[in-house]
C-alpha cells in the first residue's frame, strides 16, 4: 500500500466561531495523537482529504503528515460529517508505527453470479466489513468474496475469507457474511411436486393392476 502526503499547519484559533470561519476557507480542523505523544491540534486541506478518503483505500490510506517540525505516517480516524450536508467537520489522525500492527475495517465485495440465484433462490449479504489486525502496509483495500458457486441454501461464513499472510481477521469464524436464501414456498413447491409424482405412480401402478385383473376374468 502507497502512502500519500498530506500538509497540515498548527491551530491556533479554538471554538464555534473560528472553526466555522476554517470550514469556510476549506481548512478542516483535526487532532493528531497516538504513540505516546501529546494530541496536536491541526488544520488540514479539506479537498485533498476527501481527495485521499475516496481513494481505493478509502480511510484505511497511510497518510504521511507534513507537520512542518517533521513527518507522521497515520491513519484517519473519527471522521465527522456534516448531517446534512456531508461536509467534513472534523478528523482524528492516529500516529502509527510501520512495525507495530493495527486494526482497521476492511469492506466486503461479492463478486460473480450465483447459481442458486437462478434456481429462485435469493443472495443476501449480512456482513459489508469485518475488522482485521495487520501491520499497516499489509491492511488490504477490501477482501472480495466469489459466489459463483453458491447453490439454494449455500452460505459463507468469516472463516472462509481468504486473506494474506500476516493478516488476522477479528470477527467470530462462525459469523455468516453471505447466503443463497431459499424464499418461502420454494422448498414446499418442490415437495408436491414430488408428493405428486409419487402419487401419480402409485396410481398409474394401481390402474395397470386392475386392468390386469379384468383381464383375466
Amino acid at each position: 500500500m502507497s502512502d500519500v502526503t498530506l500538509s497540515v499547519e498548527p491551530r491556533t484559533l479554538f471554538g464555534s466561531g473560528p472553526s466555522g470561519r476554517y470550514r469556510r476557507e476549506g481548512k478542516v480542523p483535526a487532532t493528531v495523537y497516538g504513540l505516546d505523544s501529546d494530541p496536536q491540534s491541526v488544520l488540514c486541506n479539506g479537498r485533498e482529504l476527501e481527495r485521499i478518503l475516496h481513494g481505493a483505500s478509502g480511510a484505511n490510506t497511510l497518510i504521511t503528515l507534513n507537520l512542518g517540525d517533521g513527518d507522521a505516517l497515520a491513519l484517519a480516524r473519527q471522521i465527522q460529517r456534516h448531517a446534512t450536508r456531508g461536509d467534513l467537520v472534523h478528523v482524528d489522525f492516529v500516529r502509527i508505527s510501520r512495525t507495530i500492527a493495527v486494526t482497521a475495517e476492511v469492506p466486503l465485495h461479492l463478486e460473480g453470479e450465483a447459481p442458486g440465484s437462478r434456481q429462485g433462490g435469493l443472495l443476501e449479504q449480512l456482513l459489508f466489513s469485518v475488522t482485521v489486525e495487520a501491520m499497516p502496509g499489509n491492511i488490504p483495500n477490501e477482501l472480495v468474496i466469489d459466489v459463483s458457486t453458491l447453490e439454494l441454501g449455500d452460505q459463507i461464513h468469516v472463516s472462509d475469507l481468504k486473506v494474506a499472510a500476516g493478516v488476522e481477521i477479528q470477527q467470530e469464524a462462525d459469523a455468516l457474511v453471505a447466503q443463497v436464501a431459499i424464499p418461502r414456498g420454494l422448498g414446499d413447491e418442490d415437495e408436491a411436486e414430488g408428493e405428486e409424482g409419487e402419487g401419480g405412480d402409485a396410481a398409474a401402478a394401481s390402474a395397470e393392476g386392475g386392468d390386469s385383473g379384468s383381464d383375466e376374468k
